[in-house]
């Protein structure tokens, strides 16, 4: 099967309509492209679930910050392509800047209250405002749909969900499972980044969340501790500095002092250059504690 290119808000918007008015449901998955299996399970998703799929396929620059990777993030627009047809994706939305940001930058943008503000929010407080615009669009000229999005950026998925719901935008937000590595690495198209060193040293991050894990299991409930815990399990690889460990609500990302319902343990973590997320969704209902590690992992330790 071979997947229509889209290049213009217009042609977007009227092949989405288009489905809707011959009765199909219409999936939407956004992307900044250098597709990897965590995407395809996206499309996959996307593709059981509805009638016609469209991948967006757009290196957003608004939610890059000064001195952050923009030039430097990988592209292979023939390769992303390849993939969708694979996946039996009916289209590609693949704008310009020009295209989605006619007067760049936007003169309007959207802002996501408290839940920007934290985790990766304290480190790149522009970042999420760049996220909320684009999708905003991109759901806009869209219209009515499903929207994936992978679990591995769950602060985003979190943003995403408020925004949607706060300015009544016409889509469900599907959320999807973090899709990682056979040795446990979340996929990222920033892996690519990773020498051979830096690639071998990126698993203990996940290593480290499983310790957080197992010390909520065997009856830990101090967030501080599991922090902790899971900090120095990453300090002692030299390739990894600690942007940010943290425990905290799953819904609302709000402080906790004490682990009880959902809960989300989040990471991000320098590689060399590369900044990588991770994070496990815990939950604690009496006794009884269970943890999403995510699919694909292989069950070995680094």
């Amino acid at each position: 099967m071979s997947t229509t290119v889209l290049t213009t808000v217009a042609a977007m918007r009227a092949a989405c309509e288009a489905a809707r008015r011959r009765g199909a449901t219409v999936g939407v998955v956004p992307t900044m492209g250098y597709l990897h299996e965590g995407h395809r399970s996206l499309m996959r998703a996307a593709r059981d679930a509805c009638d016609f799929v469209v991948v967006t396929i757009f290196v957003n620059p608004l939610q890059f910050g000064p001195n952050e990777d923009l030039d430097r993030y990988p592209r292979d627009l023939d390769g992303d392509l390849a993939a969708c047809a694979d996946e039996g994706i009916d289209a590609a939305f693949v704008p310009t800047v020009t295209e989605l940001y006619p007067d760049y930058p936007p003169r309007t943008t959207v802002h996501v209250a408290r839940l920007t503000e934290v985790l990766c929010g304290a480190s790149r407080p522009t970042h999420f405002d760049g996220v909320t615009t684009v999708v905003a669009k991109l759901l806009s000229i869209a219209g009515p749909c499903q929207a994936y999005f992978g679990r591995k950026d769950a602060q985003q998925l979190a943003v995403i969900r408020r925004m949607t719901a706060d300015i009544d935008l016409p889509a469900e937000i599907v959320g999807c499972p973090l899709v990682r590595e056979p040795d446990g690495l979340a996929r990222s198209s920033r892996n690519a980044y990773l020498d051979a060193r830096q690639r071998a040293a990126a698993p203990r991050i996940f290593a480290a969340l499983r310790e957080g894990v197992a010390a909520v299991q065997s009856g830990e409930r101090d967030p501080r501790r599991i922090e902790t815990l899971v900090r120095n399990s990453i300090d002692v690889v030299p390739e990894l500095k600690i942007d940010y460990v943290d425990v905290r609500e799953a819904d609302s990302l709000d402080a906790i002092d004490q682990i009880d319902g959902p809960v989300l343990l989040a990471v991000a973590v320098f590689c060399g250059k590369s900044r990588l997320i991770d994070n496990v969704p815990i939950t604690v209902a009496g006794g009884d504690v269970t943890a999403d590690l995510g699919t694909g992992w292989d069950g070995s330790t680094p």
